[in-house]
C-alpha cells in the first residue's frame, strides 16, 4: 500500500498507550500517521510532541472537543495532506501493520465500503465482531458471530473509510462527544447506500478500559455513565420516528440502570458518583428526545 493511507489516533493523556501499540503498527506501516492531542495538562501535551517527534507522527493539538471532534480534525488533517483513505485507531489498540495495510487497502478499492476488524479483548475474547442495535429497545450489541448478517454499526475503536466516504458523511457528529458516535456514523453511512463490513481475517486486540480513567477496577468514569444515557437518546432524538423516541424514552431509566451495573454493585457505596452521573445523563438525552435537533452531515 503506497502513502495514500492515514492512521488518525486521539490521544487524551494516554501516550504510553500510543507508545506500546501505535508506535508498533506505524514501524511497518507506509501511512501517514495523525496524532490528535487534547491532554488535559501541559506534561502530557508535552509528551505528545515529544513521541511525535520521534516516530515522525502528524500532531494536531486540539482542545477537548470528545472523541469525535478529535478524529474530524484528524481526518481533516490527513485529507489535506492528500490521503485518499482513514484508519481510526484507539490508543489502547494493536492492530499489525498488515492488517491495517488490509483495512485501508480495501476502502481504497472499495470507497463505498465501511470496515472495521474483529476486534478481541487481551484475553482472547471476542470484544467485537459486527454491531447490532434493536430499534425497539434501543439496546446495542457488539458481537455478530455470523457473518451472513447484515452488521448495525461498526465500532469506532479501529475503523477504515474511504476518503469520499468520509467527505460523503461530514464525518463523526461531534455532538456525541464519547460513545455512540460510532453508531451514528454507521446509521447515516447505511442511510447514504454505504455498506458495513467486518474483515473476520483482520483480528485486532483491544486493551478494554486502557483508556478509561477507572482502568484497573470494574468502576467506570462518570463522563462513561453520562454519556452513554445521554447519547442513546440523542442517537433516537436524530433519526427515529416519534413513537419510537417515545418508546426508547420510557426504557431510559432501565437502560441507565444497566449501564450503572456495569461498574459493579461496590461502587455504589463508595459515593453517589455513578447514580448521579447515568442521571444527569438521562435527563439530557431526554431534552434532546422533546427538543430534535437538526441531523449531521450526511443523510
Amino acid at each position: 500500500m503506497a502513502a495514500r493511507g492515514a492512521v488518525v489516533v486521539v490521544n487524551h493523556g494516554a501516550s504510553d498507550l500510543l507508545e506500546a501499540h501505535l508506535a508498533r503498527t506505524a514501524a511497518g506501516l507506509d501511512a501517514l500517521v495523525v496524532v490528535v492531542d487534547n491532554s488535559p495538562s501541559e506534561a502530557a501535551r508535552a509528551r505528545a510532541r515529544e513521541l511525535a517527534g520521534e516516530h515522525g507522527w502528524v500532531l494536531v493539538e486540539t482542545a477537548n472537543d470528545g472523541f469525535g471532534a478529535g478524529v474530524n480534525a484528524g481526518a481533516e488533517e490527513a485529507l489535506e495532506r492528500g490521503a485518499r483513505a482513514l484508519l481510526v485507531v484507539n490508543p489502547d489498540l494493536d492492530v499489525a501493520a498488515a492488517d491495517a495495510a488490509a483495512l485501508l487497502d480495501q476502502v481504497l478499492d472499495e470507497p463505498g465500503v465501511l470496515v472495521a476488524p474483529v476486534v478481541q479483548r487481551e484475553d482472547g475474547s471476542t470484544w467485537f465482531s459486527g454491531g447490532s442495535l434493536d430499534p425497539a429497545t434501543g439496546r446495542t450489541r457488539s458481537t455478530q458471530p455470523d457473518p451472513a448478517v447484515a452488521v448495525d454499526w461498526l465500532s469506532g475503536a479501529c475503523l477504515a473509510v474511504s476518503a469520499e466516504a468520509w467527505r460523503a458523511l461530514g464525518g463523526f457528529d461531534p455532538r456525541f462527544f464519547l460513545y455512540w458516535e460510532d453508531v451514528d456514523l454507521s446509521w447515516r453511512a447505511r442511510a447514504a447506500g454505504l455498506r458495513l463490513a467486518v474483515r473476520r481475517d483482520v483480528v485486532a486486540t483491544h486493551a478494554v478500559g486502557g483508556t478509561q480513567e477507572h482502568a484497573g477496577s470494574r468502576r467506570k468514569s462518570d463522563l462513561y455513565y453520562a454519556q452513554n444515557c445521554r447519547n442513546r437518546l440523542l442517537f433516537a432524538a436524530l433519526h427515529l420516528d416519534a413513537r419510537t423516541r417515545r418508546r426508547w424514552a420510557l426504557r431510559a431509566p432501565g437502560y441507565a440502570r444497566a449501564v450503572l451495573l456495569r461498574g459493579g454493585r461496590r461502587q455504589l457505596l463508595e459515593g453517589p458518583g455513578p447514580v448521579l452521573a447515568v442521571t444527569r445523563g438521562t435527563f439530557a438525552g431526554l431534552r434532546a428526545i422533546a427538543r430534535p435537533p437538526a441531523r449531521h452531515g450526511g443523510p
